[in-house]
């Protein structure tokens, strides 16, 4: 039974196994999981860890990345993500879902939830996408009690506690930068800054801030798309690559969708699509047989057929 239906590596395990990585030198690669099942897939292909992002899951709901979404709806979903993993899970937990002491509850839900780090970001709420024109940000001592609110609330130590700047992008970089410093002296664990365009912005970052550096390599939008090999090699500690498979699933049914409408079939889509062995495959199917045979394949002395 270990491992099927849930992940045998527990919460605290998760945490510890996150913390060891952010500082062994070697990257940690966490794309993000749209659902449990694409989860179990960046297990199995062998990256460090999973990330749930909000855009993502807004957009599974059909809204935009601007602060819809509740800690409710939120965590709920996290849960289910990363209760089927043993990698670590890191959620985007936006501005913390109000004021310090929203961030504080945040915090405490997430570690309940069996998560194992979130960030928090100094956006005003309502709160954009982090690579789009238009974006504003708290004063630092807001968003430092922010910080403060939340590593106030944890119960494990192993938790980790990321903030996000987003101020690069506004104020320049040597105003995130400062920010950043701010932010770890507050208690951050790990530095999240957003919408760096080139290689030498993360050098630069990476040379004036000691803390643990989280880089984000999101499509389309205003970084360059850097190698994990090369943040690595600049220093980096982790990447999130938020909304990849999204992206990769939403490309793949709307042309799906076109040729059956065009068609009247999907004969020819079915060398696109994954098939029925490979999805029992993932969800490890015969394992829950082989559970269901041993559960019940047993007779009772004396009893009459």
């Amino acid at each position: 039974m270990t491992g099927l239906i849930a992940a045998s590596t527990s919460a605290a395990d998760k945490r510890i196994a996150f913390r060891a990585g952010l500082t062994s030198g070697k990257i940690q690669r966490l794309p993000g999981a749209i659902n449990p099942l694409t989860a179990k897939l960046i297990q199995e292909i062998g990256f460090e860890g999973v990330y749930v992002s909000g855009g993502a899951y807004s957009a599974g709901l059909a809204l935009p990345d601007i602060g819809l979404t509740t800690l409710t709806e939120v965590a709920a979903h996290s849960k289910q993500i990363a209760r089927v993993t043993d990698l670590p899970t890191l959620i985007d937990a936006d501005t913390g879902f109000g004021e310090p002491m929203s961030a504080a509850r945040t915090v405490t839900v997430f570690e309940d939830d069996g998560i194992a780090g979130l960030h928090l970001e100094d956006q005003i709420n309502p709160k954009r996408c982090g690579h789009l024109d238009g974006k504003a940000i708290v004063p630092t001592e807001d968003m430092v009690r922010r910080v403060r609110a939340a590593v106030s609330a944890r119960r494990d130590p192993n938790f980790v506690i990321c903030a996000r700047t987003d101020a690069a992008g506004i104020d320049g970089i040597d105003a995130a930068i400062e920010r950043a410093k701010a932010y770890a002296d507050a208690g951050a664990d790990l530095i999240f800054t957003e919408a760096l365009a080139t290689e030498a912005d993360f050098e630069k970052f990476r040379a004036a801030v000691d803390t643990p550096l989280l880089a984000n390599m999101t499509e389309f939008g205003k970084s360059n798309l850097i190698s994990a090999k090369t943040l690595e090699e600049i220093g980096f500690n982790a990447v999130i690559y938020p909304v990849t498979t999204l992206r990769l699933a939403m490309f793949a049914i709307e042309k799906g969708l076109r040729e059956i409408f065009a068609e009247g079939t999907q004969e020819g889509l079915l060398g696109e699509m994954q098939q029925r062995s490979r999805l029992y495959e993932i969800l490890e199917y015969e394992r829950y047989n082989e559970f269901d045979s041993g559960i019940f394949n047993f007779s009772v002395e004396g009893s009459r057929t």
